[in-house]
């Protein structure tokens, strides 16, 4: 589990993609001052787990798969991702919770200037979009936001500049591509609100919480 604050923006070294294995090799200094063999790694808010370490880096082994439903697809050697290690135990949950397991993609649309601020506008499908919410969570390349304002078709975030400077929001431009991470609290909800497979009726329902003074 993760929590959404980025320790530190990397450096991408190598990326192989072959047909049945792929890798991305990422150079990096304090996400390896406590890191094993087989501890994950988020890298642009997707779990990975460190396959190989070196004085300056980690390599991650990456299926085809999560290439072509992220935007580590187009990462190529010298790209920049924002880093984070797994919660450790003692940690403080400043974030929110973040499980590395994206939902989708988004596409930035728009980007401007707001005092010391600045508002990045993400568009985003119909099925990621359901679970966004004004005040909510969620996480844009594995960086936890605060939503400020939602349309049928986007969302917007307002970004401090100590968020900026940490992570690699700054070098988004307006068609880029971002990971989304959206609440998984939501989904539960939603899960929970359904009755089971085999039960004509059952569950819990707005009627059931209605009742029960909800």
């Amino acid at each position: 589990m993760f929590t959404g604050l980025i320790e530190e923006v990397g450096t991408v070294r190598a990326v192989k993609r072959s047909g049945a294995s792929s890798y991305i090799e990422v150079c990096c200094t304090k996400v390896l001052e406590d890191i094993h063999i087989g501890d994950s790694i988020a890298v642009n808010g997707v779990c990975l787990t460190a396959t190989d370490l070196s004085g300056d880096s980690f390599r991650a082994d990456v299926m085809n798969e999560t290439l072509s439903r992220s935007s580590l697809g187009a990462l190529s050697s010298g790209s920049r991702v924002n880093l984070e290690r797994a919660m450790s135990a003692q940690g403080r949950f400043g974030g929110h919770i973040v499980s590395g397991h994206i939902d989708g993609t988004g596409t930035v649309t728009d980007i401007k200037k707001d005092g010391i601020a600045t508002w990045y506008t993400i568009s985003a499908k119909p099925e990621i979009m359901r679970y966004i919410a004004e005040k909510g969570s969620i996480a844009i390349d594995g960086i936890s936001l605060t939503v400020a304002r939602v349309t049928e078709t986007g969302f917007s975030v307002s970004v401090i500049p100590h968020t900026a400077e940490q992570t690699v929001l700054p070098l988004r431009r307006v068609g880029d591509t971002v990971n989304l991470e959206t609440d998984v609290i939501a989904k539960y909800v939603e899960r929970l609100m359904k009755p089971a497979p085999e039960k004509k009726s059952g569950g819990i329902t707005l009627d059931f919480l209605a009742k029960n003074g909800f």
